[in-house]
Order: structure tokens, then sequence, then C-alpha cells
């Protein structure tokens, strides 16, 4: 368990899904998860899963 200021939260990373994407501006591979990926090296959101 994790304690950050007066409030506690547990957080099981074992439920995170991290998934495999490639950049069609740059051509940068790279791990990501969310809704919005956006490229790390570029910022472009024009991003596709592997």
């Amino acid at each position: 368990m994790c304690s950050v200021g007066d409030t506690d939260f547990e957080f099981d990373i074992e439920k995170i899904e991290v998934e495999r994407y490639k950049c069609n501006n740059c051509g940068n591979k790279f791990d990501a998860m969310g809704e919005k990926v956006v490229c790390p090296s570029c910022q472009a959101e024009n991003v596709v899963k592997v």
C-alpha cells in the first residue's frame, strides 16, 4: 500500500495493460497505455498498435 499525503490507496501493477505502438509519422516504436496515446519522440497522435 502506498501513502500520499493523508490519503491511502492501493495500486496493483499487474492490472495495468501496456501495449506496443508504432508512430506513423516518425516510425518510433514504444510501449504505452490509455485512450489517447501520443508518440514520446515526435508528440504525434498518428500511432497504431503493433
